[in-house]
């Protein structure tokens, strides 16, 4: 896990909204995208529509819809998280 990664799961132990979490991160968008991207990929971040209905990865259109989306550390990583 990255810094960065490491950054963003810290922000994720509750489902936040992008723009609250581009608000506490002050990164640029790209980043947040590309470091979510790699968070959903390794299975330690989970999106969602509204705050208990997650969307199956399956289902995402991060590149479009990234701002639209909730985030939620998942258990996997947030062991990640923790055990760093």
């Amino acid at each position: 896990m990255t810094e960065k990664e490491y950054e963003l799961i810290d922000e994720l132990y509750f489902v936040t909204a992008y723009d609250q979490l581009q608000k506490e991160l002050e990164w640029a968008g790209t980043d947040i995208l590309s470091i979510l991207k790699e968070c959903i990929k390794n299975e330690w971040v989970r999106c969602y529509s509204a705050p208990d209905v997650e969307i199956e990865n399956s289902n995402l259109d991060l590149d479009n819809n990234y701002t639209k989306y909730l985030y939620l550390a998942s258990k996997k990583g947030l062991l990640k998280h923790n055990t760093l």
